[in-house]
């Protein structure tokens, strides 16, 4: 797939877009339904006036209280790139290495889908270094929530607030053609990446390290459970299928 160009929007504070009509929808929806974790990637480089404008898409983001916690470490030097995907693997292959494999499939495209999943992350934690671009997703250390004469209040994770900006960076690139995967094994040695990358591991947690670059493969809708078996209607249990 060519590259896209950057266009120059000039995005502003408070401007307003039309997106009503059909053909507005028709490409949101495909971007969403097509934006799928992408784990081979060619050796092409990625622009940076690209991944600054995935990155302004990920700020637009909402969180909680409008706090917008997250910091962005962007990394694309070889030698950096190494040492991600050094400790990347390490975690990637150590976790495997934990989980026994399913018992049984329900049916022989299950376990193909599995398979295939299986051997692309297998990929990714052996060539993790190779990936033109890789986005660390940082989150502040933080005191999150309250209390008040009735105890403790539960707002909900911070993290809840980081993985939108996640998701609004996946679905930027996929406008660019650019590919993407979430992943979050790399948190097993968390206090080793931030300190080779010099981040002050007293201040900041991994939420989630992004590689992007442009993929080997197609963009397509992917394996997932039917909506319908898990949505529920005004009561827990009430499906409409």
């Amino acid at each position: 797939m060519a590259p896209v160009a950057v266009v120059d929007r000039r995005w502003s504070v408070g401007q307003n877009v039309d997106m009503t009509d059909d053909r507005g929808a028709e490409v949101v929806l495909e971007h969403i339904m097509t934006t799928r974790a992408m784990r081979r990637f060619t050796d092409a480089p990625v622009d940076d006036a690209v991944i600054l404008e995935c990155l302004r898409a990920a700020q637009q983001a909402p969180s909680g209280g409008n706090v917008q916690p997250q910091q962005y470490l962007v990394v694309t030097e070889p030698e950096a790139r190494a040492r991600v995907g050094h400790w990347y693997g390490r975690a990637y292959h150590r976790y495997e290495a934990s989980l026994a494999d399913p018992a049984e499939f329900r049916s022989d495209d299950d376990r193909r889908s599995w398979e295939r999943t299986r051997d692309a992350s297998r990929h990714l934690a052996d060539n993790m270094a190779d990936v033109p671009v890789l986005v660390l997703f940082l989150q502040p250390k933080i005191a999150w929530g309250s209390e008040d004469a009735e105890g403790s209040l539960d707002i909900g994770r911070l993290d809840a607030s980081v993985y939108p900006a996640v998701q609004n960076f996946c679905l930027a690139a996929r406008a660019y053609g650019l590919g993407t995967a979430l992943t979050t094994v790399i948190r097993v040695y968390t206090a080793e990446v931030l300190d080779e990358l010099g981040v002050p591991a007293d201040r900041y947690e991994i939420a989630a390290l992004v590689p992007v670059g442009y993929p080997i493969g197609r963009f397509g809708v992917a394996r997932r459970k039917p909506v319908e078996a898990v949505t529920h209607w005004n009561w827990f249990g009430d499906r409409r299928r």
